[in-house]
């Protein structure tokens, strides 16, 4: 592929024909492509681009086949700040505005380990909160919190504003080094978002 720009020496359908072909070999086309293990030639930046609210767009255009992002979805990968589409003979670059994934539903449960939450990405991904796929929260100047959960090798999902509430409903305080926390409880693990104190005075 020539460098974003330039124009491609592969169209859509060839880099969908590429990724079908990738997901095929994985697992007899269950899960997802062992992306991790590929190391094509970089082949330059393809006009790509996600979206802050999630949508994938192609040459400006939002793809409208949810079954195409999904399909996308299954071999992008991070590289430092960088994302790419990789099968195991290419790798493009691609822009991503904020997170690759959305988290758009959310299941409590419980288990041995005690609370237990459980995302649904924008792709239909099902992600498990604990010690491996847990949750972060960046602040904005103005004091707003995005909370985002870690999928898979370095991808992360936003958190919807609506499950945002639905966090801060369930959320509880924890000494965390000596200080206390106000944060999330989810697989055995506890991930902290704001100092309890502020808190409080914040409602």
């Amino acid at each position: 592929m020539a460098k974003q720009g330039q124009g491609s020496s592969h169209d859509l359908d060839g880099l969908t024909e590429a990724a079908r072909d990738a997901a095929a070999r994985a697992a007899s086309g269950k899960g997802l492509p062992p992306v991790h293990l590929w190391n094509p030639p970089f082949c330059g930046d393809l006009d790509m681009r996600i979206a802050s609210d999630g949508t994938w767009f192609y040459l400006g255009t939002p793809i409208g086949r949810p079954a195409l992002v999904r399909l996308f979805s299954t071999i992008l990968k991070r590289e430092g700040d960088k994302h790419f589409l990789v099968t195991p003979v290419e790798k493009v670059g691609i822009i991503v505005d904020d997170a690759p994934f959305l988290a758009v539903e959310m299941i409590k449960d419980h288990d041995a380990r005690g609370p237990l939450l459980r995302f649904r990405t924008n792709v239909d991904d099902w992600v498990t909160c604990d010690g491996e796929s847990g949750l972060r929260f960046e602040f904005a100047p103005d004091g707003g919190v995005t909370p985002y959960l870690h999928v898979r090798a370095g991808l992360w999902a936003k958190v919807t504003r609506a499950l945002y509430y639905d966090l801060v409903d369930i959320g509880e305080e924890r000494m965390v080094d000596g200080h206390s926390m106000f944060g999330i409880a989810s697989g055995g693990s506890f991930f902290a978002m704001a100092d309890a104190e502020l808190t409080r005075e914040a409602h």
